[in-house]
């Protein structure tokens, strides 16, 4: 059912034409070159409909995360894949398709059969930033069919335990005196993370040197082993290695209550506010009585208190939105933030 072919290099020049990106929260889970792996283009085709089955589900579902193992998006599919398994009362298989900053995994979901048996974690503005962005990403925004959105992590900026910046005031002077010398890991390109380092430096009118990495994991372990100077953190990230960094903001509305001690960028009078959205989708098509089962599943797990609890100890933010609410959702994050590009033209 999927035809693969071979795509070019990234449209970089468009992130040379961005200026001041008004606004941009997200609402999703990075050596200098990182190899993110090749994007496939889907093929336009008609997608077949699919008899329902009444004692769906009945055979292993596929839980995809199109980023690397240990990131935001694994550590949330491993807390639910027992659980799902116990509701839905079948195997829940994770596996893992990292490359593109999700987008190797997305051209996979939206060429998959449509038969309830394949779900694939999602992040916004990830699914946005990348169609719109790239004529080579491999899947367009509308066909990501969400069935939940269950998490957000705001992003913050941290330094190195040992650096010379103990504010980001500090981190901004020397940023201007020394362009380009700085620099920053992140998850991916036209993630969460590079729509954050892009609008830092418009509102700042700096240059830092953005590194990708091809998830959260790999990102921390070479900002842990000082290969970056800085990152773009994921708030539980942070959370998780306090002890090892300095944070010098956080992309939170108000102070994160994990953080209290953080300001936030808008209190330091920098209007940006990065976070990221996780949730879950299946390939377009799906039957609508397989994504209410699905979803009613993923709501279950996220109205659970002790999960939202954890969630929170952890350094997340718990969402509990139900196929319906993820799909409003999606379409109106999306308008943002297309109103968001062509304003950068």
């Amino acid at each position: 059912m999927r035809k693969l072919k071979s795509l070019g290099l990234f449209m970089l020049m468009l992130l040379l034409a961005m200026a001041l990106i008004a606004g941009c929260g997200a609402k999703d889970e990075p050596a200098v070159e990182e190899d993110v792996g090749e994007v496939v283009e889907t093929e336009e085709s008609e997608v077949d409909e699919v008899a329902v089955d009444p004692n769906y589900p009945n055979a292993p579902i596929t839980y995809m995360i199109p980023f690397d193992p240990g990131g935001q998006s694994d550590i949330e599919a491993r807390r639910q894949q027992p659980i799902l398994e116990k509701i839905l009362g079948t195997s829940v298989i994770v596996t893992y398709k990292a490359g593109g900053g999700g987008a190797v995994g997305w051209s996979e979901l939206v060429n998959e059969d449509p038969d309830g048996y394949y779900i694939a974690g999602i992040n916004i503005p990830h699914i946005i930033l990348q169609p719109a962005s790239r004529a080579d990403a491999g899947y367009k925004t509308e066909q990501i069919e969400p069935v939940a959105y269950f998490q957000a992590t705001p992003i913050g900026l941290a330094v190195q335990k040992d650096s010379p910046f103990d504010t980001l005031e500090e981190f901004i002077e020397y940023a201007k005196e020394h362009p380009g010398a700085i620099t920053i890991g992140g998850s991916g390109t036209y993630s969460g993370h590079h729509i954050a380092n892009i609008q830092f430096e418009a509102l700042t009118e700096t240059t830092l040197t953005y590194v990708p990495f091809t998830g959260a994991a790999p990102q921390n372990q070479a900002f842990l082993g000082g290969h970056v100077a800085a990152i773009w953190g994921n708030s539980d990230s942070i959370v998780q290695y306090l002890d090892k960094m300095k944070v010098l903001a956080i992309g939170s509305e108000e102070r994160f209550g994990a953080l209290p001690d953080v300001p936030t960028f808008k209190e330091l009078g920098y209007d940006m506010t990065p976070s990221i959205d996780r949730g879950v989708a299946v390939p377009p098509g799906t039957p609508e009585e397989y994504k209410q089962i699905l979803s009613d599943a993923f709501m279950e797990i996220a109205n659970d208190e002790n999960i939202r609890k954890e969630m929170i100890e952890q350094g997340f933010v718990p969402l509990a939105m139900d196929k319906d609410e993820a799909k409003a959702y999606q379409e109106r994050v999306t308008k943002t933030y297309l109103d968001l590009l062509k304003s950068l033209e």
